[in-house]
């Protein structure tokens, strides 16, 4: 198997890279609504459009959830150990 790894708080992504992995899992998937980030910024309690969250993840990379691990053509965000295993092992 090969492994790519990614820092993006180093290599941020951009704003392509963020619209695609949403296509692939939704935008609320990929975006860290507890992150400490968004509590900083007054908006932890908002209700944030698709756009929003996009145009926030772009300014605040810890705004995107981690990891984000894709296996074949699927897209893991937060992954667990559990859904790891049941992604590399054909399951659900």
């Amino acid at each position: 198997m090969e492994l790519e790894e990614r820092d993006f708080f180093k290599e941020p992504f951009t704003q392509q890279e963020i619209q695609d992995l949403a296509t692939d899992v939704g935008t609320a998937q990929i975006f860290a609504r507890r992150s400490p980030s968004l509590k900083k910024m007054g908006l932890a309690d908002q209700d944030l459009s698709d756009e929003k969250m996009v145009s926030l993840m772009l300014q605040e990379p810890r705004l995107v959830r981690r990891p984000l691990v894709r296996i074949g053509g699927r897209l893991l965000a937060g992954a667990n150990i559990k859904a790891v295993e049941a992604a590399l092992s054909g399951g659900d």
